[in-house]
This record gives C-alpha cells, structure tokens and sequence, in this order.
C-alpha cells in the first residue's frame, strides 16, 4: 500500500507564543506545513493525516480549504486527553497532552498501511521526504518490524534565538538506531561550544556533527498495537504526574528491546528549520524565500 503522511499539529506553541502550524511565512502567508505537504506530495504520498485540537480545528480546516491535488485524501484527527485504553479514566487534574507516542496513537483508526510522521512546524526538505516515501514504499507487505528515522546534523537544527531539545541518536556500525537521548536546553554558546544540561543538572557539550531526531519518522501499523501496550504501562504509572508525556524514542526504544523493532538512520544533509521562537520567523521567511529564488518551488504552491 502507498504510505501515508502523518502531520503532528496540535501543539500548544507556548514557547512561540500562540499558534504556529499556521503561521505565514511564504509570500502569499503560506504556512512551513503548505511547504512540507508540497514536498510531501512530489514525493508521492497521497494520504495526509492531521493531528489537530477540537479547539482550532475550524480555523485549520479553514486554512487547508481548496489547496490539496484533488487525488490527496485528507483527514483530521482529534488528538483529545481523555482518549485513552479502555479501563483507564482521565485524571481530575490533567491539563498537558499525554505526549508525542499518545499523538501518534491517535491516528489508530484511520492509518492502516505504512506512515511517516512529521512535525506541523518543522521545514524538513524535499529529499528527506523522498528518502522516507522511498524506504516505506519498498517494505514488504508483511513487515511487521522495519522502522527508520531520518536525522539531522545537530549545527543544522540550532536556533539563534533560545535553547532547543533535540534527540540525539547513537548508531551502530549497520546505521541502526541504538539509542536516543533526548537533550534538553540545547545552544551555542559565544565561544562556538554546543552544551545542553542533563536531568542531573550537570552541563554537557554536545559534537555538532551529531545526528539528532527531529521527529521525522517512518513507521509499520504494528506500532498502534504496541503503543497501546506501552501507553497503559505508562499510565498505571504515572497517570497521576501532571507533566507526564509518553514520547515518540519511549516507545521505539522499549520495541527495540523487545526485539519488535529495527531503526534504520537514514541521514539528511540538509539544514532543517522551523519556529520554536517568535524571533526565529525572520530567518524562516528568508530562507523560503531563497529557495524560491532558486527555483526550489513556484512563488503559488497550490
């Protein structure tokens, strides 16, 4: 079966400072994500799923109104908190969403064959999308257990405007993902030296060739199944944390050891770029606008 996209969009953008998926930054207020679903579709995928909040989903059906290739299926999913496994009930007090792993999870009904996974807000590449529909389209139809990964050079994902987290991934000598670290507050500092602090509170420095995840995944259906599994185990213990989050690397790295999972890194060359700060929109609409002058994509995308 073709592969389908599915797009991570119902995040809060606290740190932007209001709603960013639909934030323009082309010359005709196109949003990162009308690029990437261009992207998307040169590439060949042709099913585009949205992960969205009941609260914004007017305006973001809105927003994509007209635009998509009459041969593009599209769906909307609400990722919602109380959308749980049966036999667990919504805490009192929970206000955060339940994670990037509970994000995916939501799409569960609605993705049947196998799907890559982006973020609403990053600028990832044409060749990345290329490099993902490639190895998903070459699975065979009965493999349960190839998932792959496309990463970044870690000096191709910084911001200059605030400290960033960012996945990093250890690779074996077959470019199989062994491990991610997720590495928060991330930035250069004056001197050229990347550092991060660990959960101990300890700095750390960071190599800037390391290749980093930037939530750009490809996965089989089998992962709704185990994520299922993965997400009670998570809530029998820490349902009652009001900050807990079950995240994408959880759930690949307890597949992985189980034996459920092989992660091919498939390494991009490209600088990855997107909005975590208000301040770094500036640089987003005049790197667009660069690759529209180079001819990369037409002034109208749709």
């Amino acid at each position: 079966m073709r592969p389908s996209l599915l797009i991570l969009a119902a995040g809060m953008g606290s740190r932007y400072g209001g709603l960013k998926q639909m934030e323009g930054v082309g010359p005709n207020g196109e949003a990162i994500i009308d690029y990437s679903l261009y992207d998307a579709y040169q590439a060949g995928f042709r099913k585009v799923v949205f992960i969205i909040r009941e609260d914004f989903r007017a305006a973001f059906e809105d927003f994509f109104a007209g635009k998509f290739p009459s041969d593009m299926e599209v769906h909307y999913v609400n990722q919602q908190l109380d959308d749980l496994p049966a036999g667990f009930a919504l805490p009192p007090e929970r206000k955060k969403p339940w994670g990037t792993a509970h994000a995916v999870w939501a799409a569960r009904e609605v993705i049947h064959e196998p799907f890559a996974v982006i973020n609403a807000d990053d600028f990832y590449g044409r060749a990345a999308y290329e490099i993902i529909y490639n190895y998903l389209n070459h699975l065979a139809p009965n493999d349960t257990s190839s998932y792959c990964t496309v990463s970044y050079y870690l000096k191709n994902t910084l911001s200059d405007h605030g400290t960033v987290n960012r996945g990093v991934c250890e690779v074996d000598e077959n470019n199989k993902l062994t491990l991610v670290t997720e590495c928060k507050g991330i930035e250069r500092k004056e001197n050229g030296v990347i550092e991060y602090t660990s959960e101990k509170g300890e700095t750390k420095n960071l190599d800037e060739s390391s290749l980093v995840s930037m939530n750009l995944w490809g996965f089989v259906p089998e992962v709704f199944t185990h994520t299922t599994r993965y997400f009670e185990e998570f809530l029998n213990l820490r349902a009652n944390e009001e900050k807990s989050e079950l995240y994408i690397p959880d759930v690949i790295t307890k597949m992985q050891n189980e034996g459920l999972a092989s992660v091919d890194v498939l390494a991009s060359p490209s600088k990855w770029f997107g909005v975590t700060y208000r301040e770094d929109k500036p640089h987003v609409e005049n790197s667009i606008r660069a690759l529209i002058e180079a001819g990369e994509y037409p002034t109208n995308l749709w």
